[in-house]
């Protein structure tokens, strides 16, 4: 017994089949097992061998197997059944080493020792790992399952029920994943469960009444340790309280007491070696069985090597090839005809064995090409089928019509194509691949068929976003009595076109008809939304539309020219002609009306805020409620209200605000053009002047040469009067007339000093005459209350026959 790191190990029971009583007696002492109570565990251990099990426990419950020299030593493949403690682990775990099976040392009569030493792994333990190699699944030896059957019967009948994990350990995991080699082994050990003969007691008794079973994998030791380190390290882990509540030995039942076990386990192998029922295979079925499974390895590997597989699998990776499965077939057939040419002498249970595990080899290792041939039938197919079919979209056919055509040509193609890959010795269906392909199709025929659907409703909704966004605009903008009549009219006529044409777009589709009838009124749906939509924008600018419109119709008459303030119009009338407008205005903005049902804004509005002294005073004896002082209105629904009455008589009371100053500058204007109309003295003081200028008078009558001279400085004052444009400066005040005379007089006179040059030199060289001191560009002349023509602006005007008219002339026509 060696002692090494909290680990103490024993041969339990030596190659001849002896129980070591005294080394087990020693060991219990050394680990204290007495004191353990119920609280322990035993795990163990069995395998093909070279297995690498002394390995794998070595690593997982750092024994040392390894280096033991106890009792005469260990040779290189482990004798009997050597038992250790796990060091690190709680609680206390024993693990026992058992000789590996299937070893030639031993002879064909000595294989019992084999069966017996796994039937008292299984007897004994919580948790037996069995050992064995990944690509040894499903060799009957190898894989265990002849030991595991007998096992299984035997240990039934020799004792009562108790519950034992099963944990196969997968060595040198492949690159074949885990959960498919894991369905095998249960498949596996479950068919040599039902294939057991059980007694009455157990007839209907189900596996998983005496076995848990676990499958992990481990990577190799020699080509990545530490990749297996660390899985052992992780699988270490799931020891830790194995027999806690759901670890690994959680549900164990039928425990020894700790201080009970040496006697029996020792009661157990007594059992267990007087059993006479576990005969050993004869001795033809053992060399058939050795002999069988060489041929196969050979033929499995002259397979591999085949020059013609090799192109095959190789061309296979790439692209479909033709004749594929002939081929395969072909090579197949000459490998297993080889076989039996070899095999033709063993025995015929054995040999056929041998030849189907060869067979299943073979084609599993062809089947991964099969796969690939079928990817390749199948992505060739969906692909020519997407082109068949956009080209026949293009064509113009019917969406329906053109999916139906292309998948059935299709799917046709893929089965002939399908036949042509099959191979003859195997069973392989390829519904799978097919329902691949046709579900690939389906979905690309519905991606397609919503981007159809989608461009055609992006169509027709683009249409009537652009035949109803501009108009109901414009109506809006210029709202009135018959705007949402007419709006109706415009979406029912829009709307109407629109769905003609979208119904004959989506009946190439062949739709169901609800589905239909849900998207034309989704695209009704989006037309009214489309109104609404405009409605709300336009119900956000309504203070701004409102003061347009009380501009255009305050500051320009009924031809649409400017307003001149001269003093006769009407400024409260026209103010409120403005208002009421622009309040109808805002009445055709505070709701959505597309529906014909009437209702009072309008005149709600009137009374409310046109009318509202007259409401005002009304209301005091009839009400106190102001009918605006509410969120919604009477006879219209939230989801169709715009603008609240609230919300209007803020914006009323904000419109009147802002255009008050508007109406203020009118009032002025009119005064100011009032007061330059009457700028002559009034009557008494024209006859005071008669009366106390008569004596002046009669002079000027006396003297005719000052009546001339008096004439010209008249023309003079003139043409003053009309070049500098005086009345028209003093209608914004006499101060800054007065400012805007004085920075215009200087030029004016250095003006009409320069054209009287001009003239004088002029007829000096015999042209027309004419008055260039008072001739200008262009005038303006209005009549005062008294006849009389005044000029402002312009002095010269050119007649008909092209003669030339100073301001003289024409006040002496006026005259």
């Amino acid at each position: 017994m060696d002692n090494k790191d909290e680990c103490c190990s024993t041969h339990l029971i030596d190659g001849d089949g002896v129980f070591n009583v005294a080394g087990v007696e020693n060991f219990m002492k050394e680990v204290k097992l007495a004191e353990c109570g119920l609280s322990y565990a035993v795990v163990s251990i069995m395998g093909p061998q070279s297995s690498g099990k002394s390995t794998l426990l070595n690593h997982l419950f750092h024994t040392n197997f390894r280096e033991m020299d106890a009792y005469k030593g260990r040779s290189q493949t482990t004798k009997g059944i050597w038992m250790a403690r796990c060091a690190g682990i709680e609680p206390c775990t024993l693990v026992m080493d058992l000789e590996g099976t299937d070893g030639r040392e031993r002879g064909e009569d000595d294989t019992a020792f084999e069966k017996q030493s796994a039937l008292f792994a299984l007897a004994v333990s919580d948790i037996v790992l069995i050992n064995m190699w990944c690509h040894d699944i499903g060799r009957e030896q190898a894989a265990n399952k002849p030991l595991l059957k007998t096992v299984f019967q035997v240990m039934m009948r020799l004792f009562s029920p108790r519950k034992t994990t099963l944990m196969f350990v997968i060595r040198d995991k492949t690159r074949t994943p885990l959960e498919n080699l894991e369905p095998v082994l249960r498949e596996d050990i479950q068919k040599i469960w039902d294939s057991v003969p059980k007694p009455q007691a157990h007839k209907d008794t189900p596996l998983s009444e005496f076995f848990n079973v676990e499958v992990v994998a481990l990577s190799s030791f020699e080509e990545k340790e530490e990749q297996f380190k660390e899985q052992v390290a992780s699988l270490r882990q799931r020891f830790f309280h194995s027999i806690a509540p759901g670890g690994l030995a959680g549900d164990r039942r039928a425990v020894v007491p700790a201080s009970g076990f040496s006697f029996s386990s020792q009661q157990i192998w007594k059992v267990i070696k007087e059993n006479k029922d576990l005969d050993l295979p004869a001795h033809k079925v053992m060399v058939a069985t050795v002999r069988c499974e060489e041929i196969a390895n050979e033929k499995y590997v002259s397979f591999t090597e085949n020059e013609e597989w090799s192109q095959l699998e190789e061309a296979v990776n790439s692209h479909s090839v033709r004749g594929f499965g002939k081929k395969v077939s072909s090579i197949l057939d000459a490998c297993l005809s080889e076989y039996d040419t070899e095999a033709t002498f063993f025995d015929e249970g054995v040999r056929s064995s041998k030849r189907k595990h060869l067979e299943e080899k073979l084609l599993q290792l062809v089947q991964p090409a099969y796969q690939s041939m079928l990817g390749h039938i199948r992505s060739d197919a969906f692909e020519r089928f997407k082109d068949a079919f956009e080209k026949a979209l293009k064509g113009g056919k019917g969406f329906a019509l053109a999916a139906r055509e292309c998948a059935e040509s299709f799917m046709s193609h893929f089965d002939e194509e399908c036949t042509d890959a099959i191979i003859d010795q195997a069973k392989w269906d390829s519904s799978r691949v097919k329902d691949k392909l046709r579900r690939d199709v389906d979905a690309h025929i519905a991606e397609v068929r919503s981007a159809k659907l989608t461009e055609v409703t992006t169509l027709y909704e683009t249409k009537l976003n652009e035949a109803l966004a501009g108009p109901v605009e414009a109506l809006l903008d210029g709202a009135g009595d018959d705007t949402w009549p007419a709006i109706r009219k415009l979406l029912q006529r829009e709307t109407d076109t629109a769905v003609s044409g979208f119904a004959a777009a989506l009946s190439g589709f062949e739709m169901e008809e609800e589905s239909r009838d849900n998207m034309v009124l989704r695209l009704k749906d989006y037309a009214r939304g489309v109104v609404e939509v405009k409605a709300k924008e336009e119900a956000g600018k309504v203070l701004s539309r409102m003061k347009d419109r009380f501009s255009t119709l305050f500051s320009h008459d009924q031809d649409s020219m400017p307003r001149i303030w001269t003093g006769k119009e009407d400024i409260r009338a026209i103010t409120k002609t403005a208002r009421s407008a622009s309040l109808k205005l805002l009445s055709v903005m505070a709701a959505v009306r597309l529906e014909d049902e009437g209702d009072s804004i309008d005149k709600i509005l009137i009374v409310a805020l046109v009318d509202g002294k007259a409401g005002a005073s009304s209301s005091k004896s009839i009400t106190s409620v102001d009918p605006l002082a509410s969120s919604t209105w009477d006879e219209v629904p939230p989801s169709k209200t715009l603008i609240t009455p609230v919300q209007c008589k803020s914006l009323w009371r904000q419109f009147k605000t802002e255009t008050e100053y508007v109406v203020s500058q009118a009032i002025a204007a009119q005064e100011a053009s009032k007061r330059n109309n009457n700028w002559l003295p009034p009557p008494w003081a024209i006859v005071a002047m008669v009366v106390l200028g008569f004596n002046e008078f009669m002079t000027l009558l006396r003297n005719p040469l000052y009546l001339g001279f008096i004439f010209v400085a008249y023309l003079l004052f003139k043409a003053l009067w009309v070049q500098m444009d005086i009345s028209g400066e003093f209608r914004n005040g006499v101060l800054p007339g007065l400012l805007s005379l004085s920075t215009k007089f200087l030029p004016t006179v250095m003006n009409l000093l320069k054209r009287l040059a001009e003239e004088g030199q002029g007829m000096a060289n015999g042209q027309p005459q004419g008055n260039p001191a008072l001739s200008s560009k262009s005038f303006r002349g209005s009549t005062n209350d008294h006849g009389d023509v005044s000029t402002s602006g312009t002095s010269e005007v050119t007649s008909e026959n092209g003669t030339e008219y100073s301001s003289s002339s024409l006040h002496d026509k006026a005259q």
